[in-house]
């Protein structure tokens, strides 16, 4: 299992490091420097100070030369300097990423928590009016775009209601609060966010999970399980609930990406401080170090997603761990 588990990390290296490359080229590529969204609003600013700008942040150099800069101070853990506030990007990422993950994480476990059982259910009352309403109902949630979505609950929760906040994740008296206080008001801003981040996916991972559990149910291993007399739970949850999860844990490795890219969505929606936020508005000025720090971080736990997948999979399925060895 060591030897499995090194070969995944030891080739996660150089798909990280592609995934930076190309991320840096095509950044590159956009119309636009940050010298050009700094000054062009300055008409006092002369061409000559335009350069001294550009070479101050080493735009002047080659595009695989700047690559290879921020490579070096990637490998020391420095993300650089931010274009619009000179502040160090690993402490903005820090401020943020708690935020996200934290949204992310409680999205990933609505998903778990009623996307396999419904899916569990569907499969086990094929055909049966259960199944076609969630059917249905699936469908239709799962072709529902998220921001139009977010902006119908919060004119009905928060605007036509009033129960729940629209914006933030604090409320304006936050820090005069306790401490169990402060988490209910932090929770109670999140119910929006986190049920529009976990919605679509929900509706897939329920797919998946029926589709997969109805092909397991009727392999011979659960018509010999049945035979012998075993309870209709222990069959469908020790037998084919095993090995019909191999499916839709990768499904769950492959969503990691989905949550992370969706969080700019809605957290440009409800004006969340977070990694998304804070990954548009660099975009929009630019800011390359940022832009980068991001973009890397994002890299990072998509890889480590796929990975942690990988070693589910194989502790679900030891064939794999073994011909992995």
């Amino acid at each position: 299992m060591l030897t499995y588990i090194a070969k995944r990390l030891i080739g996660l290296v150089p798909v990280f490091f592609g995934i930076t490359l190309i991320s840096f080229f095509v950044m590159h590529l956009a119309p636009g420097k940050p010298t050009d969204i700094q000054t062009s609003l300055n008409p006092k600013v002369s061409y000559e100070a335009r350069l001294r700008l550009e070479k101050l942040y080493g735009l002047d150099k080659p595009v695989y030369v700047q690559y290879l800069d921020w490579l070096k101070r990637f490998i020391r853990f420095d993300f650089g300097r931010s274009y619009i506030d000179d502040r160090p990007v690993s402490d903005k990422i820090l401020e943020r990423i708690p935020i996200t993950l934290l949204i992310n994480v409680s999205s990933m476990a609505l998903i778990l928590l009623f996307g396999i059982p419904l899916g569990v259910i569907s499969a086990v009352k094929r055909g049966t009016f259960l199944d076609k309403a969630s059917t249905v109902l699936v469908f239709i949630a799962y072709s529902v775009p998220e921001f139009w979505l977010a902006l119908l609950l919060m004119s009905l929760f928060g605007i036509s209601l009033g129960w729940l906040p629209v914006s933030g994740i604090t409320s304006l008296d936050f820090e005069y609060l306790g401490v169990f206080g402060k988490v209910l008001d932090v929770a109670w801003h999140l119910i929006l966010p986190v049920s529009i981040a976990a919605f679509g996916s929900l509706a897939g991972i329920s797919r998946y999970m029926r589709t997969s559990m109805v092909g397991a149910i009727g392999q011979d291993y659960i018509r010999t399980a049945r035979a012998k007399g075993l309870a209709e739970s222990q069959v469908i949850y020790k037998h084919a609930l095993r090995n019909a999860l191999l499916p839709v844990i990768t499904i769950l490795g492959l969503s990691v990406p989905g949550l992370i890219g969706g969080s700019v969505i809605f957290e440009s929606i409800f004006a969340i401080p977070g990694m998304g936020r804070l990954f548009y508005e660099s975009v929009m000025a630019r800011d390359y170090p940022t832009i980068m720090g991001v973009l890397s971080i994002g890299a990072i736990l998509t890889l480590l997603g796929n990975f942690l997948a990988d070693i589910a999979y194989s502790y679900a399925d030891p064939r794999i761990r073994v011909s992995g060895e």
